[in-house]
């Protein structure tokens, strides 16, 4: 059986089902008889999206464009084998994503060099080139038909240099990928419960600040987090998300995790700082369940970035 919910403007939510249920989005969008694609999961994902086509009585042949956001694993892994279903498709990418697209092997080899190669596996399956020929670039501000219906492509640096946002202007919402962090199902009535993702390795405050304030110049009635779901009124949490990068920094100048073995004390200070927030502090609730991997990601990358902040000096 198929797992999406079906939103308003042609718009439906499919479970990339990564990991767990309700972790990753991917979203089909539906105009006249054209199909676009916004995220790909992983290469496990797919059939998931095939499943919704079936039951939507779509077919392969009405996908128009495959669209990643980035090219971080969670997003894009899912490319080639989507491509391979989808051949009359045109997958669109971030000028600087581009080449792993076609050449995915760094980006396999950095993966593995993280998780090991069985995990890898589980996690992201298999993953092939995309011929170039089957590759547009979108450079910044380029429009896109889908249909008779208009999306933008907006360069979004901060979470990823190679990461774009999509305005679509039929449903007035903004496809964010990762560059306005994440909210889960558990979160999304909290007062600040739209949370900055920092894996590594490419996170950088003042990028993501200004990418965040070019988003919202759109005026977004609502975000398509791919982390997760429909977010709506994004206006009122826009204030709070630019204090959580804020607080981010605060905290690397606090705690310094230059030192590799500063790691754990840091990801531990970062995880209290999040739940005491959101949650009061409740390390054993569902919200620090859910946002475990987060926490630790978001660790390593801000590590990352102070380390090499501290370098560049």
């Amino acid at each position: 059986m198929a797992e999406y919910v079906a939103l308003e403007h042609g718009i439906y939510c499919v479970d990339a089902l990564y990991v767990y249920p309700q972790v990753a989005s991917i979203y089909l969008l539906r105009e006249g008889d054209e199909i676009a694609i916004i995220e790909t999961g992983t290469y496990h994902s797919v059939n998931n999206v095939l499943a919704t086509l079936e039951a939507l009585n779509i077919a392969n042949s009405q996908v128009k464009y495959v669209i990643p956001t980035h090219v971080h694993l969670d997003h894009a892994g899912g490319a080639s084998e989507m491509m391979r279903h989808f051949s009359d498709a045109s997958l669109v990418i971030h000028p600087r994503g581009a080449v792993h697209m076609i050449d995915p092997q760094k980006l396999i080899l950095g993966t593995i060099g993280v998780y090991g190669e069985e995990k890898f596996k589980q996690l992201y399956g298999t993953i092939e080139p995309i011929s170039e020929d089957r590759i547009i670039i979108a450079e910044d501000l380029a429009c896109f038909e889908l249909s008779k219906r208009e999306l933008l492509f907006i360069d979004t640096p901060g979470h990823a240099r190679h990461h774009f946002c999509i305005y679509d202007q039929v449903s007035e919402g903004v496809f964010s990928g990762d560059t306005f962090g994440v909210s889960y199902a558990a979160m999304k009535q909290l007062r600040r419960g739209l949370v900055p993702t920092t894996p590594p390795t490419q996170f950088d405050p003042q990028p993501l600040h200004e990418s965040v304030t070019r988003i919202m110049s759109f005026n977004p009635a609502k975000l398509y987090l791919t982390h997760y779901g429909e977010f709506t009124n994004p206006a009122a949490q826009v204030t709070s998300f630019h204090r959580w990068i804020d607080a981010y920094v605060e905290l690397c100048e606090r705690e310094n995790p230059a030192l590799i073995s500063a790691d754990k004390a840091f990801q531990t200070a970062l995880g209290e700082m999040i739940l005491n927030e959101l949650d009061g502090g409740d390390a054993n609730g569902e919200i620090a369940r859910i946002l475990k991997t987060d926490i630790r990601l978001n660790a390593q990358g801000l590590a990352h970035w102070w380390r090499n902040k501290k370098i560049d000096k």
